[in-house]
């Protein structure tokens, strides 16, 4: 080799040395904010997009609210399972071939990982247009209640691959240690849907008036400018992994590398997700009012989930890049300071809105009932937020660790404690929605402890 190939050579290895050393070697305090930076300011902005689309459809109406609350618990399953679910395999798999040196496989892993995208987002949509509109009855809606339900979901869930293929590429360059990219996309699109909802919702500035249907229009084409850009970020040479036309060869071992955490943190986001739908449908018999109530305030909730995977996306790769470099001891140490800012930050959100609801819940309505309901949930559960983030987090170290047999655990105990403790109090009990909100409260405690305690007793150092 010339000088000039071995200088450029070692020019080219240089940026993924570096990174990669930062994530082995680094301070974690320091290592771990300066990962979790952009994604945090970038949650922040993703759940500010999400609740100015609450806010135009709150303009229609409570039933158009309620409607997109009957909506928003599948939604959320398919953004939080390609992001946080199956986006995390993917993460993972990358991290663990970068800090085990194998960089060839890792750029081999982006083809793998968008064949997966293509086939969940084609299920998504098939699933969805086809049950949807007995989904959505079965939860509670009737009346204008479920047409707006069905039109904001028809028009989402027709174009599901595409929010699919965003996540999944934001989880491919996430997984190399760029953190930044992925988080400017995300401002990118969160401004583009800013402006298209209330533009498309309310027919603003000689646009049509679309409705709820509007909103679901402004994030589809949001995600497919965020999927533009990743794609050229990848093909242009400035990424850690590079993919090309000779690594589009189907291998088996590459799909087991993202499914074996993949699919078992689908799973996982399949059970918060289903645990919020059965709430959802035990709420509905309370009323139209109450029900839209409850999605707005449990939608504070939901959003814990994106605000902790600003800390999550940096613990699945920094966990991970130790766990393929063997550096366990150093991967838990990352888990434990991961899981401690996240219960610290979405406790005191709870704390606040448990204290003062209408900060919330007054964003959205004025509807007397309404603010009740909501109200009603948010002083209950609120308090018990914390418990939500500590466990969730260590969900996320546990995917860049490959250990995930115990946040699967913990979200089964919590769906059950909620779903069938919320059945008893409500049904053969004869209470009221008081009572419900405090089994969520218990369901909660339950997720965090069992995920905390596992993790302290070593789950991740039992052998395969």
């Amino acid at each position: 080799m010339t000088p000039a190939a071995t200088v450029a050579s070692t020019a080219g290895a240089a940026p993924m040395a570096a990174r990669t050393r930062a994530l082995l070697d680094g301070a974690i305090v320091p290592t771990l904010l300066r990962l979790a930076a952009p994604n945090v300011a970038v949650m922040m902005i993703q759940a500010l997009v999400s609740t100015a689309d609450a806010y135009w459809v709150g303009r229609l109406g409570p039933e158009a609210l309620a409607g997109v609350s009957l909506v928003f618990p599948i939604i959320m399953l398919m953004q939080t399972m390609s992001a946080g679910g199956m986006g995390g395999g993917v993460a993972s798999a990358v991290a663990r071939a970068l800090g085990a040196g194998r960089r060839h496989d890792a750029t081999a892993l982006v083809a793998h990982a968008v064949l997966i995208a293509a086939g969940m987002g084609l299920l998504f949509t098939v699933a969805v247009l086809a049950a949807g509109p007995a989904a959505y009855q079965a939860m509670g809606g009737h009346g204008g209640a479920l047409d707006a339900a069905l039109a904001y979901s028809n028009v989402v869930f027709a174009g599901a691959c595409v929010p699919w293929l965003f996540n999944t590429l934001g989880s491919v360059v996430r997984g190399t240690g760029n953190m930044a990219l992925p988080a400017t996309v995300m401002v990118l699109t969160g401004l583009v849907q800013l402006t298209l909802a209330p533009t498309l919702v309310l027919g603003l500035a000689g646009a049509p008036r679309l409705g709820v249907a509007g909103a679901g229009v402004a994030t589809v084409v949001a995600f497919a400018v965020g999927c533009v850009v990743l794609v050229w970020y990848l093909l242009s040479g400035h990424s850690l992994v590079t993919p090309t036309l000779r690594s589009v060869r189907p291998r088996r071992a590459l799909f087991a590398d993202i499914l074996r955490v993949g699919a078992p943190g689908a799973l996982n986001t399949v059970q918060t997700n289903l645990t919020v739908v059965l709430l959802t449908g035990l709420v509905g018999s309370f009323g139209t009012f109450t029900l839209a109530g409850y999605g707005v305030a449990a939608r504070l909730e939901y959003l814990q989930i994106p605000l902790v995977f600003g800390f999550g996306g940096a613990l699945v790769t920094m966990v991970g890049t130790n766990v393929g470099a063997g550096q366990l001891a150093r991967a838990e140490r990352v888990a434990w300071t991961g899981a401690a800012l996240a219960a610290a930050v979405t406790g005191a959100i709870g704390l606040i809105v448990a204290i003062a609801p209408w900060l919330w819940m007054g964003l959205f309505t004025n509807e007397p009932v309404v603010l009740a309901a909501g109200s009603s949930y948010l002083r209950i559960v609120g308090p018990f937020y914390g418990f939500f983030g500590l466990g969730l987090a260590l969900y996320f170290a546990s995917q860049g660790a490959g250990r995930l047999l115990w946040p699967l655990v913990a979200g089964f105990i919590r769906l059950t404690v909620a779903a069938a403790g919320g059945w008893l109090v409500t049904r053969a009990f004869g209470g009221g929605l008081g009572a419900l909100f405090a089994v969520v409260a218990v369901a909660l405690v339950c997720f965090g402890s069992t995920v905390a305690l596992a993790v302290r007793a070593g789950a991740w150092r039992v052998r395969r």
